[in-house]
């Protein structure tokens, strides 16, 4: 006999559990395309807010369908490839470039029982899967046959790397204080955990090593998604357009989905790590066992998530491009260091009971 989730409405409790858990999916999957489309149309809109200009304002309300209206231009543009490609590696390289993307976002939980996937070691495949980046990158730039290209490859690799270590390094202590790598169980814990009896124990509150992880974590991820001011693969005014120079029409569309995916994501697991998920001071409790729960829940991950996503195209359109010796500088000589000297902390302060899971 079909056992029903306690939390499914009375409305919908006609569907077996598995057609539910597949409605969550569709949903899941259909959540990246839409996001990027209005995340491409917020950062015009929002760097035409910063620089008092008016951005896109014609083409639908609000200018909202400008980016359906570039999906069509990048569709029907003739696709050129140059003659000295690779032509196996120069297709394959935007796709390899987008898919860790979409299906890191499959591990986030945007709610207590909204996820689609709820795994006891999903941070660690979550940044397994979402390395894998890297390979589309580089790929891309040597099977351009440009040295524009190659170089912008070799940039994006030697930096994704350099800076996994120091997003890996402050993930690990949110891992020491909650005992977990299950993402969803670092929720609960941050929202069950209390300071003083009242607040909850969000990490970035937790203790002065929870701020400086987060510091590290979100400096990191500019870097990691190639982004202002750590844009250096595709700097402009060095490289022309860096590893997708020589890409045109929907393969060059891709490398930027997948680019924007990428931050949605760092977004949603800067959300869960640091700023407690779904919870929020008890309102994720309001009217518990119910679907308005898991609305509620998912309403107030998103918040935090948009919140860091305005962070993304707010310092893109503030602070000038790093040199790529400081930016090398920064991460291996300041970051390293530091996420090292913050772990032992953070180590200790577990060993003995300070803080931790078991508080």
């Amino acid at each position: 006999m079909t056992t029903w989730p306690s939390w499914q409405p009375e409305v919908l409790s006609f569907l077996p559990a598995w057609l539910w858990k597949v409605i969550c999916i569709f949903l899941v999957l259909q959540m990246p395309p839409i996001l990027v489309s209005l995340l491409v149309w917020a950062e015009r809109r929002v760097s035409a807010w910063i620089q008092d200009r008016v951005g896109p304002n014609r083409v639908g309300p609000f200018g909202l369908l400008q980016s359906v209206a570039d999906l069509v231009k990048f569709v029907f543009k003739e696709d050129v490839v140059p003659g000295q490609v690779n032509r196996v590696l120069y297709s394959v390289a935007p796709a390899l470039a987008m898919v860790p993307g979409l299906v890191t976002f499959s591990l986030l939980p945007f709610a207590e029982r909204f996820m689609v996937s709820d795994l006891d070691s999903g941070l660690l495949m979550l940044f397994a899967i979402s390395s894998l980046a890297v390979y589309g990158i580089q790929i891309g730039g040597w099977a351009s046959n440009s040295k524009y290209a190659l170089i912008g490859g070799v940039r994006a690799s030697a930096q994704i790397i350099s800076y996994e270590l120091t997003l890996g390094l402050a993930a690990a202590v949110v891992v020491l204080f909650t005992g977990s790598l299950n993402l969803a169980e670092m929720v609960r814990w941050q929202s069950e955990t209390r300071i003083l009896g009242l607040l909850p124990a969000w990490t970035i509150f937790v203790f002065p090593g929870g701020t400086v992880a987060f510091v590290i974590f979100i400096t990191s991820a500019f870097a990691e998604t190639n982004r202002l001011p750590f844009d250096m693969p595709e700097a402009e005014s060095e490289l022309a357009a860096g590893y997708h120079v020589e890409y045109s029409s929907m393969k060059f569309a891709l490398f930027f989905l997948g680019e924007y995916a990428a931050m949605i994501v760092m977004s949603g697991l800067m959300t869960t790590l640091f700023l407690g998920g779904w919870s929020l001071f008890g309102l994720e409790r309001v009217m518990e066992g119910t679907i308005w729960q898991t609305l509620i829940q998912t309403g107030i991950w998103w918040a935090k998530t948009l919140f860091f996503l305005f962070v993304f195209i707010w310092i893109r359109w503030t602070l000038p491009r790093f040199r790529y010796d400081q930016l090398m500088r920064l991460g291996w000589k300041v970051f390293l260091p530091l996420s090292l000297a913050n772990l032992l902390v953070a180590a200790w302060m577990r060993t003995w009971g300070m803080w931790g899971a078991s508080a």
